[in-house]
This record gives structure tokens, sequence and C-alpha cells, in this order.
């Protein structure tokens, strides 16, 4: 009778140990088994020496506060292989979601599919992932923001204007799509005489708009895929009549424009991206659809 007693709880003991590994422990609704304010999201930024992204972490911060739940949050750096291991880290710390805004959409989806696999939902911000169950998708449309860049060069400067173009990260799927927006408009009607990628940095995109220059001493504008790229090219450009188109509409590059230096930004509205993210992960908290892609709106700041 002992060795049966001792036989059962040994059983419950193993029972219990194996319920406390299960990543998420979810009720018959889908919903996450937990009190909110027991909930913890995961969050990976791609880089968090972008104001842009600072702001994306804000709203994030402002909502889970105002949510009631718990944040962790991860700076990948620009760095796709630190941004897969610190997806991996906030796995086995068991967070019961993840925000991920991707350093490098392809490079990304290896670490989405894990996550995946261990049921938990995964919301992606500003650049989607080539591969990978997403919950939800949450940026602005790059493709008319890029639109909306070539179409304000066509506007000021006319048909055939020479213009150069600064590439973003290649692989995100936001210099993908800023890209093609503005091929949409600039193939039809300017004439791109270079495209280079500056990674979305101000420091290469100083020193590749010199480059650019000193090639092409003729070119009447720029559009640059972000506002870091952006402030760069301003700096190389210095007195000369050379009008630079950014995109995201940061703090800096506002201030940029109106005192005259920056012609343009396509501005977005990130803390507003960020407060997004966090309502639609409660959103999946309390068992409601979402949509698949969230467009959050853009607006021109110009001179």
């Amino acid at each position: 009778m002992k060795k049966l007693f001792i036989t059962v709880i040994a059983i419950l003991l193993f029972l219990t140990g194996c319920s406390l590994e299960s990543p998420i422990e979810k009720n018959d609704n889908g919903k996450v088994d937990k009190k909110k304010s027991e909930v913890v999201i995961g969050v990976s930024i791609s880089t968090l020496n972008n104001p842009f992204f600072v702001k994306i972490k804000d709203g994030i911060e402002k909502e889970a506060k105002k949510q009631g739940v718990k944040v962790k949050f991860a700076d990948a750096q620009d760095d796709a292989a630190k941004q897969a291991n610190d997806i991996d880290d906030l796995i086995q710390q068991k967070v019961d979601y993840l925000i991920v805004n991707p350093t490098d959409s392809d490079a990304i989806s290896g670490s989405i599919q894990i996550a995946n696999d261990e049921a938990i939902p995964v919301i992606t911000l500003d650049r989607d992932v080539a591969k990978g169950d997403v919950a939800s998708f949450i940026a602005s449309d790059n493709i008319k923001g890029g639109e909306m860049g070539g179409k304000l060069i066509v506007d000021e400067l006319g048909k055939d204007a020479k213009v150069a173009e600064l590439e973003g990260v290649p692989g995100a799927s936001a210099t993908r799509e800023r890209g093609k927006g503005f091929h949409n408009v600039a193939d039809q009607s300017l004439d791109v005489v270079s495209k280079q990628s500056a990674k979305f940095n101000r420091t290469e995109g100083l020193n590749v708009t010199q480059n650019i220059i000193q090639a092409h001493p003729d070119i009447q504008a720029i559009f640059a895929q972000n506002d870091e790229m952006a402030l760069g090219a301003v700096e190389a450009i210095g007195n000369k009549d050379i009008k630079v188109v950014g995109f995201d509409g940061n703090e800096d590059a506002i201030k940029s424009v109106e005192k005259g230096k920056l012609f343009a930004t396509v501005a977005q509205q990130p803390n507003l991206m960020g407060e997004e993210s966090v309502k639609t992960i409660m959103d999946l908290y309390n068992g409601k659809k979402v949509e698949k892609k969230n467009k959050i709106p853009l607006e021109m700041k110009r001179q």
C-alpha cells in the first residue's frame, strides 16, 4: 500500500512538472488562460538607435501600462543574427505574445516559425516577414508612401527631373515596398540616375550622398526611404539646391523641414503603431478576431 501511495505521488509530481513546461496555457476559446496582469509580451525591435523605433517602443510601453500587462524589450541593433537570438531568448522565457519589428524580413522567418511551433501569437510592425504565421501585420502603406514621395518630386521639379534614391536595409520589406511605390511614379516621370543602399542609417546616408553628388553633380532631388538617411543626405548636400524627401516623419526630420533644410517627409505615426500592436494583442487575449493587415494613415510634411 505504501509503495502504491508513493507511485501515485510520483505520477502526480511528473504531471505537474509537465504542465509547467507548457509554453502557453489556453482555454477552449483559444484565449490565454492567465490573468491579464500576468500576461507578458516579448518585443524585438530592429534598432533603438533610430528615433522612429524609439517612438514605436514608447507607444507599446504606454498602451501596455494602460492595459496592465508586462513587456520585455530586446534591441537587435540592426543585426539579424542577434534578433534571432533575442527572439529565441524571449521564447525560452515563455512570453505569451511576440511583437517583432524585423531587421531582415527573410532572415527572421525561421524565428517566427519557431514561435508558431510554440503556439506564441506574433504581431509584426513596420516590416513584414517572408515566412511564418503572423496574427497581424501593422504598418503604414509603404507603397503608397513611396508614391507620395515620387509624386511630390514630379510636382515640384517637373517630368524627367534627375533624381537619386537612397535605399534601406537590403531584404527588409519596407525597403522593397517604399522602393516599389517610388518607382511606380519615377519610372514613368523621373530620371533616376542612381540608387544605392544606405541601410536606413544617417551616417551611411551622408557618405553615400557625397559619392552620388560627385558622380552626378546635376541631380535635382533625392528620395530617401527613411528620415535618418534623408538627414544624412541634407548634411552632405550643404548649400546645394537639391531637394531631399524622407520617409517616417520623425522629430528631427520635422524640425529640419521647419528650418527649410529637409524639403519633405512622408510622415508615419510610430506611437500609434506601437499602441495598435498592444491593442491587437489584447483582442487576441480576449478571443476576438483581428485584421491580418492593419494600415496606419500617412501624411506629407513639407516646406
